[in-house]
């Protein structure tokens, strides 16, 4: 990698309560590179990616995207999220508009396009994860694979500098994973700067450059993929590592 860093986070803290979910994370993301959030559950893996475009707020240490801190509210906010776009676990589409509408909708908003010009570039995209055919139709005609397609086909439509994925597959039926990770590997083939919280190890294995395992709201290992799963070092790695892959 270039050492061009778009995403860094120093020293970032965050507490619920009495509970410290975030606890001195140091974290940097080049510009083009897929990083793989890993770990058991409540290891602080979700806050970890939600702090990053502010759905969540930290208490204290910094974020900073592509050089700038990140924005406390109102425009430079909004901004920010369309520079660092993110995908959920549940698809969050408008039930009462198109596919191609829920693609255009923020294009039209955020980022000032003309309708014509955004549903044009909302149709690119579709095609582009494999939806050209279903633009018309409504979010409950799709099954949640192809939701999840037209989720991400609308983060891309904001040209983002960067996605984020929080757990993007774990809401879908078996058969539908393969489809949505198929897109996202696509993604990372085309150097766009990913990410990825997941429990898909075999996508951790083939598309991240570097793997980070978190556990009780640290960053224990962030190393390249094939090391981490041929050689953890720590403990904890090793359990979680031992539970997963013997299913």
């Amino acid at each position: 990698m270039t050492g061009d860093p778009l995403i860094e986070l120093r020293d970032v803290n965050k507490h619920y309560g009495t509970l410290h979910v975030l606890q001195g994370i140091d974290l940097t993301v080049d510009r083009g590179e897929v990083v793989v959030v890993i770990g058991p559950s409540g290891s602080g893996k979700s806050t970890l990616c939600r702090a990053i475009n502010r759905l969540e707020t930290i208490e204290s240490g910094e974020i900073r995207i592509d050089g700038r801190p990140l924005p406390e509210e109102g425009k430079e906010l909004a901004r920010l999220r369309a520079e660092v776009g993110m995908v959920f676990q549940s698809f969050n589409l408008f039930a009462h508009k198109t596919v191609l509408a829920n693609v255009s909708l923020a294009q039209t908003k955020v980022r000032g396009r003309k309708r014509d010009e955004a549903d044009r570039r909302s149709r690119e995209l579709l095609d582009r994860v494999g939806l050209a055919a279903h633009a018309d139709k409504y979010p409950a005609q799709l099954s949640g694979g192809q939701q999840q397609r037209v989720a991400i086909a609308r983060a891309l439509a904001m040209d983002p500098k960067a996605l984020l994925f929080d757990e993007p597959t774990s809401a879908l039926d078996p058969e539908m994973i393969n489809e949505v990770l198929e897109v996202m590997r696509q993604l990372a083939r085309d150097g766009m700067t990913m990410v990825v919280v997941t429990h898909e190890m075999g996508f951790a294995r083939s598309a991240a450059n570097r793997v980070v395992f978190m556990a009780d709201g640290r960053i224990l290992e962030d190393r390249a993929p094939e090391e981490f799963f041929t050689a953890p070092r720590s403990d904890r790695a090793k359990d979680f590592l031992s539970k997963i892959l013997s299913h």
